[in-house]
């Protein structure tokens, strides 16, 4: 940034009394200071304009903030009774312009600019480019809490990715070391403040996803020790974002700016305020490890001791018992009892035998008596006498009958049968006669039927060319209709059959 009204070439001439010391003349740090603050008041206007975007704003009984464009940062501060008389309050990432003067505090080694007034112009290009690049990565849905991984909870190693001349590199091995020295620790060096920051983060988190199998990594530490927001203009870059996005194995970013959160904390599976809160986030605590194991160690030594115990009361208690303590004695009590049951079943056995030989021997004498053989002979010896019996009853009663006389009432009582039923099926026989449609045939009249064997009742129901066949007393012939002279378009009606032909059975006269 170059200041309204700097001329550099005042720096060339001293005024009376301000000598500069030879540049191979060392001096003191005081003199030093003064001669900037002679620089800075001589070779600057009294009052400048300064047109630059709010950063890092801070309000206490004063105001303190910074003014920063693409390529420079200058701190700003302004005092309380100015800030009262202030139209509007700045915040981050507004465009103003501020009037003041420029001063060098020597006792802090800073340059400020002390703003008397501050005029609005509107959203700065830096604070814009990244609400821009939020609404981004907020429509690719990288902001999406459902997106981000759960971290691993024993992870074999964890790379830092960090500068290894900072701050936080130092904190973070502390932490882990204190917590869980198991855990193992890889650091992967990257600027992470200036231009070839993002790019340096960006091709670090790349690599670590690709070897992520062969460096054995779990998760990934992004960290630097704060600062302010221009410093941490690398991690609201693109490419970082994305490489946190694509990274194969959960990201926790711990940039350590608690009043300005960078996009890659946004990105980043679990975001920590400090890259201490980051290590303990990441790493087990080896003392409540420690504790719960001793816990797990106690509850299973009291849980031997208790089945120890239970095993050995089983154990006494069976060495009471007769059978363990004394077998012998226990088997000789089983042997007399044993005894004693054989002696009990040879008895019960005899005692079944003599029950069953006797019963088989009534058994065999019934069947003898009830024998198949001897029951037909004695039932075939009683048919013959009674065959014999009756033929001779026969022969007496013969020769006592008249034959003659039996055999004349015989054929007297035939005929008479023979004509009684020889009446009742001629009566019979007239009936059947009277109520054969074929007699009414014989008598003159036809029957006539359609293809189908259907009685056709009526002329109506037939129609010119139709087939059909007519039956007589003593047989049937085939047709076919024609058509009526005269007829035309419509059908002239049908004259009814005469009175005689309306009942196919009805008697002739």
């Amino acid at each position: 940034m170059t200041l309204p009204g700097f001329d550099p070439s005042k720096m060339a001439h001293q005024p009376p009394g301000r000598s500069v010391p030879p540049s191979d003349v060392p001096v003191t740090v005081s003199a030093l200071a003064s001669l900037i603050a002679r620089a800075v008041d001589d070779g600057l206007p009294a009052r400048v304009r300064v047109v630059g975007e709010v950063g890092n704003f801070r309000r206490a009984a004063h105001w303190y903030f910074t003014l920063r464009d693409e390529q420079a940062v200058i701190s700003a501060a302004m005092w309380g009774t100015k800030a009262r008389m202030s139209k509007f309050q700045p915040k981050d990432g507004l465009r103003v312009v501020a009037t003041g003067r420029v001063e060098y505090y020597a006792q802090s080694g800073r340059i400020t600019l002390i703003v008397d007034s501050l005029e609005p112009i509107g959203e700065g290009p830096l604070d814009a480019r990244k609400r821009a690049l939020i609404e981004e990565l907020r429509a690719l849905g990288w902001l999406d809490p459902s997106r981000k991984r759960p971290l691993p909870t024993f992870p074999r190693r964890v790379a830092v990715v960090t500068s290894r001349t900072g701050a936080a590199l130092q904190d973070v091995l502390d932490t882990m070391k204190r917590r869980c020295p198991a855990v193992g620790v890889l650091l992967v060096d990257a600027r992470v403040q200036g231009a070839d920051a993002a790019p340096q983060v960006a091709r670090a988190l790349r690599m670590l996803s690709a070897r992520r199998d062969e460096l054995g990594i779990d998760a990934v530490l992004l960290t630097r020790g704060g600062g302010s927001a221009e410093d941490l203009h690398a991690f609201n870059e693109r490419e970082v974002a994305e490489a946190i996005v694509r990274c194969a194995v959960p990201v926790v970013a711990a940039i350590g700016h608690e009043t300005d959160t960078s996009i890659a904390e946004m990105v980043a599976d679990e975001r920590a305020a400090t890259p201490t809160q980051a290590a303990v986030r990441l790493t087990p605590d080896g003392e409540a490890l420690l504790r719960q194991i001793g816990a797990l160690h106690r509850r299973l030594a009291s849980d031997t001791r208790r089945r120890l115990d239970l095993e050995r009361h089983r154990v006494q208690s069976a060495a009471r018992v007769q059978l363990f303590s004394d077998p012998r004695a226990a088997l000789r009590q089983r042997w007399g009892s044993v005894l004693r049951t054989a002696a009990e079943l040879r008895t019960a056995a005899s005692r079944f035998s003599s029950i069953a030989s006797r019963r088989l021997h009534t058994a065999a004498a019934a069947l003898e008596r009830h024998r198949p053989a001897e029951a037909y002979a004695r039932r075939r010896a009683r048919l013959d006498a009674a065959d014999e019996r009756l033929g001779r009853a026969m022969r007496d009663s013969l020769a006592a009958a008249d034959l003659v006389g039996l055999y004349a009432r015989l054929g007297r009582a035939q005929r008479s049968s023979f004509a009684a039923s020889g009446a009742r099926i001629g009566e019979r026989e007239r009936t059947l006669n009277a109520f054969d449609p074929f007699a009414v045939l014989r008598r003159g009249y036809t029957c006539t039927f359609d293809e189908r064997g259907r009685l056709i009742r009526s002329a109506s129901a037939i129609r010119p060319g139709q087939r059909i066949r007519t039956r007589t007393g003593d047989g049937e012939f085939g047709s076919i209709v024609a058509p009526q002279p005269g007829a035309g378009a419509s059908r002239a009606p049908t004259p009814e059959p005469p009175p005689d032909q309306l009942d196919l059975f009805a008697r002739g006269g």
